[in-house]
C-alpha cells in the first residue's frame, strides 16, 4: 500500500506531526489539516485515498467535514473522537465514516485499520476492474455494483459506501448468518476485533433505508447470539 495518499485532519499539532511521521514511515504519502475549511480543501484538491479526521475541529467541526466529503467523493474516512460516548460515535458513522477510534488509541492499532481499509478499497477497485458487472436481484431489491446503486421497487437508495458493501455481501450470502466479527472482517477487512457496534449501527440504518418497517425487519435478520442474515 506504499505511497497511497492520505489526508489527516487534526488541529492538536502534537497528534497531527506524529500521525504524519507513522504514517509516512509507513510509507504513505501525507498531507494534512488543523481544521475543517482546509480539509475540504485539501481533499478536493489531492483526492485523498483515505482520510483520518478528527471530530472536534475549528471553523468546521469533523461531522460536517465528513457529510460534505461523502456527498463529493467516496473515500475511505477514519474518524477520531477524543469522547467516549456513543453518540459521538454513532453520528460519525451517520454521516458517512466507515469506522471510528477513541483517543487515546494504540499507533499500532490506527496503523492496522489504515492498512485494512485502504486492503479493502483495492480489493473492490480491481474486483471491479477485472469483472464484469454485477447485478443482484432479492425480491423489489436491486443491487447494480456497476452503479454502485442500489433501488427497492422504483424508489432509488441512498446508500454511503460501507452500508452498500455490506448490504451486498450479505445478498450474495442469502440465507448464511454471519457473526459480527466475521462482517467486520469481510467488509472492513479486518484481520483483528474491531468494534462490533459498527455493525449494528450500520445494520440499523440499512434497515431504516430498506424495510418496509424497520422494528420488524423481513429482509436483515438479526439471529439472536450469533449475527445477522439476509432474507429476501
Amino acid at each position: 500500500m506504499a505511497g497511497n495518499k492520505i489526508l489527516v485532519v487534526e488541529d492538536d499539532g502534537t497528534l497531527r506531526t506524529t500521525l504524519e511521521y507513522n504514517l509516512t514511515k509507513q510509507g504513505y504519502s501525507v498531507f494534512s489539516a488543523a481544521d475543517g475549511l482546509e480539509a475540504i480543501e485539501k481533499a478536493r484538491r489531492e483526492k485523498p485515498e483515505l482520510v483520518i479526521l478528527d471530530i472536534m475541529l475549528p471553523k468546521l467541526d469533523g461531522l460536517e467535514v465528513c457529510r460534505i466529503l461523502r456527498q463529493e467523493m467516496i473515500v475511505p474516512i477514519l474518524m477520531l473522537t477524543a469522547r467516549a460516548e456513543e453518540i459521538d460515535k454513532i453520528l460519525g458513522l451517520e454521516v458517512g465514516a466507515d469506522d471510528y477510534m477513541t483517543k487515546p488509541f494504540s499507533m499500532r492499532e490506527l496503523m492496522a485499520r489504515v492498512k485494512a481499509m485502504l486492503r479493502r478499497t483495492q480489493m473492490v477497485q480491481e474486483s471491479a476492474t477485472n469483472s464484469r458487472p454485477v447485478s443482484l436481484r432479492s425480491g423489489d431489491l436491486d443491487i447494480d455494483s456497476s452503479r454502485h446503486a442500489v433501488t427497492v421497487g422504483d424508489k432509488r437508495v441512498s446508500l454511503n459506501p460501507k452500508e452498500f458493501d455490506l448490504l451486498a455481501f450479505l445478498v450474495k450470502n442469502k440465507g448464511q448468518v454471519f457473526s459480527r466479527d466475521t462482517l467486520l472482517e469481510k467488509v472492513w477487512g479486518y484481520d483483528f476485533a474491531g468494534d462490533t457496534r459498527t455493525i449494528d449501527v450500520h445494520m440499523r440504518w440499512l434497515r431504516e433505508k430498506i424495510e418496509t418497517n424497520p422494528e420488524q425487519p423481513a429482509r436483515l435478520i438479526t439471529v439472536r447470539g450469533v449475527g445477522y442474515k439476509f432474507e429476501g
